[in-house]
């Protein structure tokens, strides 16, 4: 088979499309034949036999921890069944639910998870067919930091009483989660503090400043406590059949917080591309495949083929640089791309320490990518820690004229992070996972582009970000995305620009300093101009607490730090449940509040069931009109208006405008009554917290 494979190689563009596609489909059948290098699951097989299982309650099917007829409508679908662990069968111990920073609480789906002991289990009941799952956990850090692993049982049974089916076992880690310390934090649970000439929340001081020097406790600020892991059943189990997790003798206290499960559909083989293997790329993960996807894509583009990424795990441990190409995975549960950190020997140009694998557009100095699609493979990196100079991105670059879709993106810095300027890029149907920094972010000048149905889950930083730096971002469009809790920043990030929409998203549990949709004026960015529209997306238990400020965030929030905001905004048809504290907040800092305001922002058609304080915070200059916007379970006033905090006799600087329609509240009355109008002082800087109670069909 190797010489035909070199042959292959060596025919060159002077032989015709046709034989070149010819031998490649030669090579590809070969290999598929091959079900050991695949790594493809069996469809059938023998049972195995063994004890039975404790009957319980089944797990129901949820979306963001959630019933999914309360978010019909919003976020993406990417075929898989979400089930919660305090829903499903344990004898473990439930935790949570709980908001606290720096919790396993606070960072599990749902604010709550289920831990086990060695010899306990948590257990779900399929609710459909599948021959996949993925399980969202957390086990403990090494006691010096650097991560651990350790085994969890897998177990598959008939629907009630029946013997044990199959039975895996996972091998989890935690070498990519466990991080602390003030940002861009550490892996040494023993640090010291990075920053003393910070002001910190734990002793409302700056450390080295203050006498005697404040103890701080260690581990300080310990954060990122979840990974996911996923594991192919071997063969297809029905509706009903058991699912259950062990954790072993002798393993390390595990906590599990959610299980995906689906059925996944048989590799896709593609006879008439350029097959890496075909140019040397080694399927076992055992020898560097870089070389070989370069020398792949090369021949391709000559001989206008798709490049083939057949099942297998291909070890790439730096850039593949595309450019007018398409390149194919036979599916992300199948085709693994996966790559070491690597320390490089001196910084590089852009300022990296280090690279990694990643599939970048060519710079936008230098004319950027255009016409690359990516499709069918998952990107595992090696990021353990945050460097914000390193380019370790699961895809970089600029690229335009692009599409990327059904990917799987694991333990790099950002999963998609973009230079422009650049245009018409569309990323669909991805799932981006475990990351230090972004989801996804627009940086500089992206225009015309779609990120849609796509999910997001434990991010670093903002999940989905347009950043207008330098140069604004325009006609974007982030829709029916699901993005579940971002341990630091936001789930949705729109800093300057102009005419972008943020339409039909699912936004559940971000943890602090940020919140569910921030709207701001920051980190350097162009003014917003034109329009930005933000529609029927829905938010869970966002409103979350800034440890900076030491007040409650709203679930939207609009900050104006360096420039007024003054585009129309329009928010239309949104939904903020279950808010830790405000629904809707619009900000300036305090040495700025005389100096930014926001206005000409319009909230309409508007749903807010439970607030833990507000259902509006303005602490800031400006105005905005409100039109039907319905509210109950309100936990305090309906309005906290503090303005610019000069509390002047003319009342608050900031002025509503009731337009009709606006209805609902707590205890304290209607949520927007007339005495609040046009801009009552009605200011309280940190007011009781009433938690509100689920939310509920409206």
């Amino acid at each position: 088979m190797s010489r035909s494979i070199t042959g292959a190689v060596a025919s060159g563009p002077g032989r015709s499309r046709r034989r070149a596609a010819a031998a490649f489909a030669a090579v590809t059948a070969a290999v598929v034949g091959l079900g050991v290098l695949a790594g493809a699951p069996a469809y059938a097989g023998g049972a195995v036999h063994g004890g039975g299982q404790g009957a319980g309650q089944a797990a129901a099917v949820t979306r963001a921890a959630l019933d999914p007829s309360l978010v019909a409508g919003r976020g993406a679908d990417l075929g898989f069944a979400e089930q919660e662990a305090e829903g499903a069968a344990t004898d473990g111990t439930v935790i949570g639910p709980g908001t606290a920073a720096y919790t396993l609480p606070a960072e599990a789906s749902g604010r709550s998870a289920v831990t086990l002991k060695p010899g306990q289990y948590v257990e779900f009941a399929l609710p459909s067919a599948a021959n996949a799952i993925n399980v969202r956990y957390s086990i403990p850090d090494a006691p010096a930091g650097g991560g651990i692993t350790s085994p969890l049982d897998v177990s598959l049974a008939a629907k009630s009483g029946g013997g044990v089916q199959g039975r895996k076992t996972m091998t989890l880690t935690s070498q990519y989660a466990w991080l602390y310390n003030q940002y861009p934090f550490s892996n040494d649970p023993d640090a010291d503090l990075l920053y003393p000439d910070q002001w910190i929340t734990e002793c409302a001081c700056v450390p080295d400043q203050t006498s005697p020097t404040p103890t701080v406790a260690k581990p300080f600020r310990p954060n990122h406590f979840y990974d996911e892991q996923r594991l192919l059943l071997g063969r297809t189990y029905q509706a009903g059949e058991k699912v259950r997790l062990t954790v072993p003798k002798g393993a390390a206290t595990t906590t599990v917080d959610l299980m995906d499960s689906q059925l996944v559909a048989a590799p896709k083989i593609d006879l008439l591309a350029a097959n890496v293997l075909a140019f040397g790329a080694d399927p076992t993960g055992r020898r560097d495949s870089a070389d070989a996807i370069d020398k792949a894509i090369a021949f391709a583009k000559r001989a206008h083929l798709k490049v083939y990424i057949p099942p297998g795990t291909f070890q790439v441990d730096r850039h593949i640089v595309v450019d007018h190409v398409t390149i194919e995975g036979a599916g992300n549960w199948y085709t693994v791309i996966k790559g070491h950190q690597v320390t490089l020997s001196k910084p590089a140009a852009d300022g990296s320490l280090h690279t990694g694998v990643g599939f970048y557009g060519k710079d936008a100095a230098d004319g950027g990518s255009s016409d690359v699609h990516l499709s069918g493979f998952a990107i595992e990196g090696d990021v353990r820690d945050r460097v914000d100079t390193d380019q370790v991105n699961g895809i970089g670059g600029a690229l335009s004229d692009s599409t990327i879709s059904g990917l799987y993106i694991q333990h790099t810095k950002a999963g998609m992070w973009f230079d422009g300027p650049m245009h018409d890029l569309t990323i669909t149907g991805n799932e981006i996972v475990d990351q230090t920094a972004d989801g996804i972010n627009f940086h500089t000048g992206v225009t015309d582009s779609v990120v849609r149905n796509n999910v997001v889950r434990n991010t670093g930083d903002d999940a989905l970000a347009m950043w207008s730096d330098k140069v604004e971002d325009a006609n974007d469009t982030f829709d029916h995305n699901t993005v579940q809790t971002p341990v630091l920043a936001n789930g949705i990030a729109i800093y300057g620009g102009t005419d972008n929409t943020v339409s039909g998203n699912l936004v559940a549990d971000p943890i602090r300093e940020g919140s569910g949709i921030q709207v701001g004026s920051r980190f350097g960015a162009e003014a917003f101009t034109g329009h930005l529209w933000i529609t029927g997306n829905t938010t869970v238990r966002a409103g979350t607490y800034d440890l900076n400020w030491n007040i409650g965030l709203g679930a939207i929030w609009f900050y104006a730090l360096e420039k007024n905001i003054s585009a129309d905004i329009e928010v239309t048809g949104d939904d903020f449940l279950d808010n830790t504290y405000n629904a809707i907040m619009l900000v300036s800092d305090f040495p700025v509040k005389d100096l930014y305001s926001i206005t000409n922002v319009h909230f309409k058609d508007i749903k807010v069931d439970g607030t833990g304080t507000s259902v509006l915070s303005a602490r800031v200059a400006g105005g905005a009109t409100f039109q039907n916007v319905h509210a109950r379970n309100v936990g305090a006033v309906g309005v906290n208006n503090c303005g610019s905090f000069n509390f002047t006799p003319s009342g608050s600087e900031f002025t509503l405008t009731d337009l009709g329609g606006n209805d609902g509240g707590g205890t304290t009355g209607d949520w927007l009554a007339p005495w609040e109008l046009p801009n009552t002082i009605t200011c309280d800087d940190r007011p009781a917290v009433v938690p509100p109670p689920a939310p509920s069909a409206w």
